[in-house]
């Protein structure tokens, strides 16, 4: 199928949408911290360009010829991001083992960083616009996940408390965008979502391309800041909106795959709406320095999760 979407690299800049410290920025007193984590002096650093955050994120490599993975920020200047960083930290060190989930080695936090350092990864982020085999891979990582997550090994906040302002979103969209056409069956769609979204498996809530990882055995998992209990089937759907957007038929794998072909349409298109009102929201909200693709990014969402809810539903 062709893209029904400018496609999503023409909109933003494709692996290089990150604004992040780098290497040499960080502290003296920091590089030598993670320098005797390591083991070794840090001879290169390989930033990441992809995502939309600042925080430092490389692979380091070493005297020794050993490389990790390594991410950083400020408790103070980025105080946000560290508080992601340290629940991430938290999340990785209850998950099981041998998960499809880069391993975290070891962690530093004090009053003025956090830092995580992780396995490296001989792997690469998936192609966009989506190929069908790392979309493949990513879906199968997702449901080994949900097999190995039910029920939660760690205590977590539900989808539906964690997404509460999520329906109210609607109200900003209608006093935006008043004649958006169905806007009142898309706010009372989104509006059940609870009842939705219930379950018992951890779901990861941020299973975007540029949180995985492809290697020759598969697929796997990064960034562990957001998740939640809910049912098993969000984050297969969460995934597809962008395959959706790139011309993919995201309906035929809705139906091909284990945790999704035996869900109510009514219920994959009911959290379809309730995503349909965050990015219309937030695409609006001001860019952040720090970030200054995010609002493009969010606008090309919101485009991608409501023309594939407005063809399911039949819309025009």
């Amino acid at each position: 199928m062709r893209p029904t979407l400018p496609p999503y690299a023409a909109r933003v800049p494709y692996g290089a949408t990150a604004r992040r410290l780098e290497w040499d920025m960080l502290p003296p007193m920091l590089r030598r911290v993670v320098e005797q984590r390591l083991g070794s002096a840090v001879v290169a650093a390989d930033s990441v360009g992809s995502g939309f955050t600042p925080g430092f994120a490389s692979t380091l490599t070493c005297e020794d010829g050993t490389r990790q993975f390594v991410k950083a920020a400020s408790a103070k200047a980025q105080r946000m991001f560290a508080g992601a960083y340290r629940e991430e930290a938290r999340n990785l060190s209850l998950l099981p083992g041998d998960l499809p989930v880069p391993p975290l080695r070891w962690t530093h936090d004090d009053d003025q960083w956090v830092v995580l350092g992780m396995e490296h990864v001989d792997g690469r982020v998936p192609r966009r616009p989506w190929d069908p085999g790392d979309l493949a891979a990513c879906l199968d990582t997702i449901e080994v996940l949900a097999d190995r997550l039910t029920p939660p090994p760690l205590a977590l906040a539900t989808f539906a408390d964690d997404f509460a302002d999520c329906p109210g979103h609607w109200e900003y969209v209608r006093s935006t965008v008043p004649d958006l056409p169905h806007l009142d069956e898309a706010a009372a769609l989104a509006a059940r979502y609870r009842e939705v979204t219930a379950g018992s498996t951890l779901v990861h809530t941020d299973t975007r391309d540029d949180n995985f990882l492809v290697t020759p055995n598969g697929a796997l998992l990064c960034d562990w800041s957001w998740p939640v209990v809910g049912a098993a089937w969000i984050d297969t759907v969460l995934l597809l909106v962008a395959a959706a957007g790139d011309g993919l038929d995201a309906d035929a794998l809705l139906t091909s795959r284990r945790l999704t072909r035996g869900v109510d349409p009514e219920h994959v298109d009911v959290l379809l709406a309730l995503v349909s009102g965050y990015f219309l929201k937030h695409r609006d909200d001001p860019v952040p320095s720090s970030s200054p693709y995010i609002r493009v990014h969010q606008a090309w969402y919101a485009e991608a999760v409501w023309s594939w809810l407005s063809t399911r539903r039949g819309w025009s």
